[in-house]
């Protein structure tokens, strides 16, 4: 039967600045073998490395190793640190170091993994795995196991796509993370306190590998990554980073995700508790065609009255491209059902106004909503200057009142930094 046996390594002592970590595992007399696989706990790769800082702010520690806050919950803060790993506090550690200072990660733990394996080979002869670990939180589940943050001669990951399972059922997805199952077990004997930081696999000698990946090819690309913000971030960034998108690519857009687009745009508040939102979604070719048809002729009998010319009429009509180009249109629209009459000029027109205003914030929950669902959208205003034909072609009440149109698309280049913008030239205090 398979199995495999896993022993910390004692005597190992404490690790300072300027050790050289194979000299001081082999000195334990380790009794290592080829095919073992060692797990070093990442505290004694960073003391050796010299890894300690000074800091009397933990807070400034962790703000200078962050690269993205991902979640934030009161002084505690799940980030993105230098090493591309997402975890708590950006893996520094005010534990086990002198007072007034704390302990980074490796700058590079698939870098300290090589070191050490070619160390010990210089040693004892032998060819060994090296896993550097660290400890992790994980989402969804209570209590913390020790991950590989490094890695050097072990196959990391063990794909298993394109095989069948023992029923001969196709395996689609299943991709083990082999380097995380080690650590963890080395963990179990290791312990968090009792100051054995190194343990040894032995027994899984087909996972060690001369020209393996490192740990760094665990981590999960940004595009894949379906978790990558907390909810206040996430909410933050889809704002933030929505854009203007004016050229899509052919791929199909989901139906589905722009409902969801949907329910999130009348969330929007709105006057006398209403629901002034309607969105007609134009998921047909001939729907779209048929529209930006009808548009186009009223738009060019419009120029052609206010007397432009051919080539300055062409020109304008272009602009409209954006909305033929795209996959996929929606035409929100206003209704002003509930609202009230005054009959007062200036009563009524604010309430129109009120109405006017929910639709627009209606328009933005849409758009910030298609971001959160990786589409491009592009708002224009078209359809406003030409109710009565959008009405016809698309068949709708006289009451509705369409507010432009929203071209929706896979972005086929990514859009432009957009200048930057401090609220604060925004805002006026009194």
């Amino acid at each position: 039967m398979p199995s495999y046996r896993v022993w910390a390594l004692p005597g190992l002592g404490e690790v300072l600045p300027g050790d050289n970590i194979a000299k001081l595992i082999a000195a334990t007399s380790p009794g290592l073998a080829d095919g073992d696989v060692l797990l070093v706990t990442s505290k004694i790769v960073s003391k050796a490395e010299g890894r300690i800082v000074e800091a009397t702010d933990r807070e400034a520690a962790i703000d200078a190793e962050t690269v993205r806050v991902v979640a934030r919950r009161g002084p505690l803060r799940i980030v993105e640190n230098r090493q591309g790993l997402v975890m708590a506090a950006a893996g520094v550690d005010a534990s086990n170091t002198p007072v007034g200072t704390v302990l980074l990660l490796p700058a590079d733990p698939d870098a300290s993994a090589r070191a050490i394996r070619e160390g010990l080979r210089d040693e004892l002869g032998v060819d060994v795995g090296v896993i550097v670990t660290d400890t992790f939180g994980r989402p969804w589940r209570t209590g913390l196991t020790d991950v590989a943050i490094g890695a050097a001669g072990v196959r990391v990951l063990d794909d298993l796509r394109g095989g069948t399972d023992a029923y001969g059922n196709p395996l689609g997805s299943t991709v083990v993370a082999t380097a995380d199952e080690l650590a963890a077990a080395g963990d179990l004997v290791k312990g968090k306190a009792n100051g054995l930081p190194v343990a040894v696999v032995r027994g899984l000698a087909h996972v060690v590998a001369e020209d393996a990946e490192g740990a760094r090819s665990m981590v999960r690309g940004a595009a894949d990554d379906m978790f990558r913000l907390g909810t206040s971030e996430a909410v933050r960034e889809a704002v933030t980073q929505r854009r203007t998108v004016r050229e899509f690519t052919d791929e199909p857009v989901d139906g589905g995700a722009v409902r969801r687009a949907v329910a999130a745009a009348v969330t929007a508040p709105a006057p006398h508790h209403t629901t002034p939102w309607r969105f007609v979604l134009l998921e047909s070719p001939t729907s779209r065609v048929r529209l930006l048809d009808a548009m186009r002729e009223a738009w060019i009998a419009d120029l052609r009255r206010d007397g432009k010319s051919e080539e300055s009429i062409a020109k304008r009509v272009r602009r409209g491209d954006v909305l033929r180009n795209a996959p996929y249109l929606a035409v929100p629209c206003l209704v002003m059902d509930g609202s009230h009459t005054y009959g007062d000029e200036r009563r009524d027109a604010a309430e129109r106004e009120m109405f006017v205003v929910a639709a627009g914030a209606g328009v933005q929950n849409f758009l910030v909503a298609l971001a959160g669902e990786r589409l491009g959208s592009a708002w224009v205003s078209s359809t406003m200057f030409c109710r009565e034909v959008v009405r016809d072609v698309l068949s709708l009440p006289a009451s509705w009142d369409p507010m432009g149109a929203v071209a929706i698309g896979h972005a086929a280049a990514a859009p432009k930094a957009r200048p930057p913008r401090e609220g604060e030239s925004f805002i006026e205090v009194r």
